[in-house]
This record gives C-alpha cells, structure tokens and sequence, in this order.
C-alpha cells in the first residue's frame, strides 16, 4: 500500500493544512450542531406528548369509588387521535392500531409518568401521564406522536450541514492556496533576486525597505549571506591574486638559476651558490604559501563583529610575555570600554605582526595605545628601537619587503602586508607615521 505523500510546495502543505484544521473544526460544529438539533427535537415531541396527555386527562373524571368517567368533548377527533385511557391496566378507550403498537401501551398502563419508543409499524413515541386518586394512580393516559416528521427533519438538517461543509472546505482550501501564495509571492521574488545578486557579485542588497516584520528578518538574513558570498568571492580572488604576485620573485629566481646551470659546465663552487639559492628561493615560497593558505582558512569562517580593544591587546600583551620573557613587555593603554567593528579573531590577527615586529626591534618598551575617534577607533603600536629607515618608509607594506634583510630576524615580509590587506578588508586602515624614537603604526578601525 502506497503512502499519501505530502504536497512539494510550501503552499500546498500550507493550504493543506488549513483544509485539514478547518476540516476537524467543521466536523466538531456539524457532530454539535446534529446532537443539539436532535435533542431539541426530541423535547418538542416529549413537550408535545405531555401536552396531549394533560389535555386528555382533563376530561378525566375521577368518581368517589374510584371509577374513571370520561366527559367526552364536543371536537375530540384530535384528542383522541393516539390516546389511550386505562382503567387500572383495562383500557376504557383506544384508538385503532397495530397489535405491537396496542401492546406497548397497554403495558405502560398503570406504571407512572414514563415514556417509551415504538418502531413498528412506525417509528414513535409513547408518554404515560397517571390518573390519581389521592395518593392512589386509579388509571392512566398514553398518548403517541410519530417521529417521522422529526427524523425527517434531523436528516435534512445533518444532509445540509454535511454539504455546507464541504463547499465550506472546498472554498477554504482555494482561498487558503491563493492567499498562501500572494503571502509567498515576495518570498519566491527575494529568492530569485538573491540568486540573480550573487550569481553576478552584485553590490546590490534587499536594505530595510518597508516589509512586513517576517520578510524584513529574511531580507536581512539574505543579504547578511550575500554579504559574505561576496567576502568569500573576494578573498579567493585576492588570495590568487597575492600568491601569484608573491611567488612570482622566488619562482623567477629559480628559474634563472636554473636557466644559468644549464647554459654551460659550472664548477663546484659556482653550482653549490646556484643550489643555495634554489633553496632559499624554494624555502620562500614555502613560507608564502604557508602564511597566506593559513590566512586563507583564517578568513574562510571570519564574520563581522564587535569586541572590546583593551580586551585583545590586553590578551596579546600577556601572550607576548609568556611565549617571549626575555623581550620588553607588552603595555597597554587606552580609554576602558572602547569597542572596534571587528571581531576579536580579526583584530588579533591586525595587531600580532605589529606587535612582533615591535618585538624584534624594541630595546626597553612596546606600547599599545589605543582610543575612540568619531566614527572609529585608533589603535597605535610603538617601540623604542631604531624604527623603519626612511628610504623604505611605506613600502615596508609591500609583500616580501622588510627594512633590513639582515638584520638577523626571521620572516617573510609578509606580516604586515597581511596585517594591512585585513584591515582594509574590514574597513580600515595601517599607516606608518613618522616617529622621533623607534616605529609606530596606526591602525584605524570602524567604530562598534
């Protein structure tokens, strides 16, 4: 046996299910609506009885000895229509009916106000109404009623009810298909615009237009992930970008290197330098590609934010102390509570090759200030070491550039071109100002 499967479409399974709640509630009002109507018809025919009944008894005369004397009235064709007066149990009067019938009223002679169903020869109802004596029942009064009038009239309305239901059910589900789907319209059309957006790396975005509270929560849902498609397209094309432009010295030196081997016969001593500086060059690349990839992942799970600078330069002051003691420390000042709009990853990831680089070249103090400015946040890194030669000054963002080669300190010069490249990512900037004692950048950040 195959199981009903659920509609595809949102609007199917809604209007689906309006059909089906409004399906139980019709079928509670129609069961109700039934009940009421048949108890309801049920008391008219026992009102009618015992209004029959009170009529016929009194005519009813009850003679000192006990004897039953009817005072028959001038019109009484309607009274005695159906109605039975006994005598004790003997019948004084009866109408002309079935045998069945005439049984059943004859055994409810004598046995107080009760009432009974017949259903032959037709469906009815029979009502015994006592004759008393004193405290003593001398006789009693049946009267009947047919129902068939009343079941008639019950199986109509239940026929009715049923029909009205359906059409009830019939014009909810379309109503309920075409609301839903009116309802979904603007759904299905932010859909396709989202889609068409970040197919084509649009700048475009849905905003906060006037949209009822459930489509502006999805309006900015969306564009916070088109928001980050757009980031992720962004950086793969940036970390390309850098890896081809970062590889391509050492490459070219090896290649150069090689190219030079093998234009002619080269002596020991002249293959043994080529050879070092294949593997310098090789060595490079390995460090280029390290760094970016691991930046790379870095940025693959970064999402905006806030957080609290004093919070991260303070945690990367005393992460500098205990992975180095034997360089100056780390202090930190600035205004308590100033808050940047990035992440603490982010931001930790813009200061540590700041503050490394202070590191390598500080003599006695590294310092990290930082403050609240209209519209952002200033973070400055400084040292007391001999700074950034002003030949080189600004060029030492370049990928691969350092002050001096050789001076000592390991790196691939891409510290701080990364450092910048992320801040400028998250709308800020890394500037070199120009300092009478040692380095300080400056790293401006949004304001959170």
């Amino acid at each position: 046996m195959r199981r009903m499967r659920a509609p595809a479409t949102l609007r199917g399974r809604l209007a689906l299910l309006a059909l089906a709640t409004t399906a139980i509630w019709v079928a509670v009002l129609t069961l109700a609506f039934n009940m009421s109507l048949d108890a309801r018809l049920r008391q008219q025919a026992d009102d009618l009885l015992r209004t029959r009944a009170m009529a016929v008894a009194a005519t009813v005369e009850v003679q000192p000895g006990g004897q039953i004397v009817v005072r028959e009235p001038t019109d009484d064709g309607a009274l005695d229509s159906g109605m039975w007066i006994y005598q004790g149990t003997r019948a004084i009067e009866r109408p002309k009916a079935a045998s069945a019938f005439q049984a059943r009223a004859d055994a409810l002679a004598g046995r107080g106000k009760t009432f009974a169903d017949v259903s032959e020869p037709q469906l009815s109802r029979l009502y015994a109404l006592p004759v008393m004596a004193g405290r003593h029942q001398v006789g009693t009064v049946v009267a009947s009623v047919a129902l068939d009038a009343y079941r008639i009239t019950a199986q109509w309305a239940l026929t009715g009810s049923i029909g009205l239901g359906l059409l009830l059910l019939g014009g909810v589900y379309l109503v309920s298909r075409t609301v839903v789907g009116r309802a979904l319209r603007p759904v299905g059309a932010m859909s396709a615009q989202a889609s068409e957006w970040s197919e084509h790396g649009t700048a475009h975005r849905f905003g906060a237009d006037d949209r009822p509270a459930e489509l502006e929560l999805l309006a900015g849902n969306l564009d916070g992930l088109l928001d980050r498609q757009a980031a992720v397209l962004r950086h793969e094309q940036q970390l390309t970008a850098e890896l081809s432009h970062e590889l391509r010295t050492p490459l070219a030196r090896i290649t150069a290197e090689t190219d030079w081997l093998t234009a002619r016969p080269r002596d020991r001593a002249e293959r043994r330098v080529s050879h070092e500086a294949i593997a310098a060059s090789a060595t490079q690349m390995q460090r280029i590609c390290e760094t970016l990839l691991s930046e790379a992942r870095t940025d693959a799970d970064r999402v905006p934010g806030r957080c609290v600078v004093g919070e991260v330069a303070g945690a990367l002051a005393r992460r500098s102390v205990e992975e180095h003691p034997q360089a100056p420390p780390v202090a930190v000042v600035g205004a308590e509570g100033t808050t940047a709009g990035v992440s603490a990853v982010l931001l930790e990831r813009i200061l540590t090759p700041l503050v490394d680089n202070a590191r390598r070249y500080a003599v006695h103090r590294i310092t990290v200030e930082y403050s609240p400015r209209p519209g952002g946040v200033l973070v400055a890194v400084t040292d007391d070491g001999r700074g950034v030669p002003a030949a080189v000054g600004a060029a030492v963002f370049e990928a691969g550039r350092r002050a001096d080669p050789d001076d000592g300190h390991d790196g691939a010069g891409l510290g701080l071109p990364l450092a910048l490249r992320l801040a400028r990512a998250a709308g800020g900037d890394i500037t070199l100002v120009a300092s009478d004692d040692g380095a300080r950048f400056v790293v401006a950040l949004p304001a959170g």
